[in-house]
């Protein structure tokens, strides 16, 4: 019985052996004519070429980063082509063309904001719905913590631009709000007027700043804003030779003088627009308003974000 039995194994693998070496038939690879099979069945399929001729209707060109006249330094955007095939797969269960199963590509620009000399930047670009949050800190500590708490709450990051000196007397601040996953940006070290300093003096209040929030995040600022968006050419000069890029706003809250809640909410929406950055401070205006500005902003088709997000070419 034992000798019966081995002699069915071997038989067994041996049989095995010859199926995995038989170029004619391998169970577990398609040959070259069903591939072929199927790829006709593809390409003859109605819905295959249905999205083949509707998908230039949802194509765009990519957008190459330029200097425009007003906004100065503004980012590209990519554009996008329907990859079919994969598209294709998405709707042939259902054999019917759906466009929200359109699965799309990206394409990078030409130019991108790198390539572009030094110049300030106070928007995104136009044709993306997005805003991005510029909080300026050199005073407001107090209220820092709830601004952290309601951004988190609305999942909302935003971009941070802490002075030195208020970093040096609040890590903990900066670690908290670095630890969050907002983005921190330069801010000057003791909120001079940039445009009447001179070049050593420019050079010195970002160095030092940058120095202390390296320092408390290990993380070397990318954004630089100035102080009362006070600039001339030698601050965004020296802020690229740092590798900086020097950011204004478009949106301003007016948040310093203390309006109202309505106020300072009419305000941001009536001026809101794709590519919009809206500038703050830790405010009891924006503690108080800043939980409904995210919910009518978002309202409104509008996605948040950072400053590196916003200035991608990224749709």
């Amino acid at each position: 019985m034992y000798r019966y039995r081995s002699v069915i194994h071997i038989c067994v693998f041996v049989f095995i052996v010859l199926i995995a070496f038989n170029d004619q038939y391998n169970p577990f690879v398609m040959n070259e004519a069903e591939t072929f099979s199927d790829a006709v069945t593809k390409t003859e399929d109605p819905l295959y070429e249905e999205i083949k001729s509707k998908r230039s209707k949802f194509s765009k060109s990519p957008i190459n980063a330029y200097i425009d006249k007003v906004w100065k330094k503004t980012p590209g955007l990519n554009g996008i082509h329907v990859n079919v095939d994969k598209s294709y797969e998405q709707m042939k269960e259902s054999g019917e063309f759906d466009k929200t199963l359109l699965v799309y590509e990206q394409i990078p620009p030409k130019v991108t904001l790198d390539e572009l000399p030094p110049a300030p930047i106070y928007r995104g670009n136009p044709k993306k719905k997005m805003v991005s949050f510029l909080i300026n800190v050199s005073w407001g500590a107090e209220h820092i913590p709830e601004i952290l708490t309601i951004l988190k709450k609305h999942n909302v990051d935003a971009t941070f631009f802490i002075e030195g000196k208020w970093a040096q007397a609040n890590s903990d601040y900066v670690k908290m709000i670095d630890e969050q996953g907002h983005v921190i940006g330069n801010h000057a070290y003791n909120h001079p007027d940039m445009e009447n300093l001179s070049k050593n003096a420019i050079a010195e209040q970002m160095k030092r700043t940058n120095e202390i929030l390296t320092a408390i995040t290990g993380k070397t600022p990318d954004w630089f804003a100035p102080p009362s968006g006070s600039f001339n050419d030698q601050v965004v000069k020296t802020a690229d030779m740092l590798n900086m890029k020097t950011i204004l706003w478009t949106v301003d809250t007016i948040d310093w003088k203390n309006p109202t809640v309505s106020v300072m909410m009419n305000r941001v929406m009536n001026d809101l627009h794709p590519g919009a950055t809206v500038l703050m401070h830790p405010t009891p205006s924006i503690v108080n308003g800043l939980g409904n500005l995210i919910k009518n902003i978002k309202d409104r088709g509008y996605r948040i974000g950072t400053i590196s997000t916003l200035l991608s070419a990224k749709r």
